[in-house]
């Protein structure tokens, strides 16, 4: 078997909740000015897992990018599977997120994946679009697929259960 070492290196940034924007701007608006940049570069999970970019942002919606890699591959050679759970929380968790009002944060409570075909390193870029079922005031539900940007083929879909809650001030 032929075997190969490689050495990854990349620059990433430890941005964190900006709370100060995060009480004065809705959640959509929060995201929105994420995806844009304005609120500093994004999360390191992005760069730590090759996740390319949001879009499609709505109340209740959203899409995020990834490109499957030879550095997160399984035993058996194929995609690992926290790729696409990653990807589907991320998706899962901003549809929510877009919906919540000034001062309100959220995190995941539940995460159910299903896998339906694995996903290899070149086959190019997937696309995560979430989308919200039930917004409470303490609880969320949503679900997203993961389809092939180039194949258009369903590669996994899965649906979450978010806490809901407010945030409060920096300092309170």
């Amino acid at each position: 078997m032929e075997h190969e070492t490689r050495t990854r290196t990349y620059t990433y940034s430890t941005t964190q909740l900006d709370l100060t924007s995060a009480m004065q701007m809705t959640g959509l608006d929060y995201i929105r000015a994420l995806a844009a940049g304005e609120l500093g570069p994004a999360p390191s999970v992005s760069d730590t897992l090759n996740f390319s970019r949001l879009f499609d942002l709505d109340t209740g919606k959203a899409s995020v990018e990834g490109e499957p890699a030879d550095f997160i591959l399984n035993p058996m050679g194929s995609i690992h599977g926290g790729f696409a759970a990653a990807l589907l929380d991320t998706a899962l968790g901003i549809s929510v997120h877009t919906t919540l009002p000034k001062a309100t944060g959220y995190t995941t409570a539940e995460l159910s994946v299903n896998y339906v075909r694995p996903m290899r390193p070149d086959m190019g870029k997937v696309r995560a679009d979430g989308e919200v079922l039930h917004i409470g005031r303490t609880i969320a539900t949503a679900e997203a697929k993961i389809v092939g940007v180039d194949d258009g083929k369903l590669y996994a879909h899965g649906t979450t259960t978010c806490l809901v809650f407010p945030l409060h001030p920096p300092g309170s």
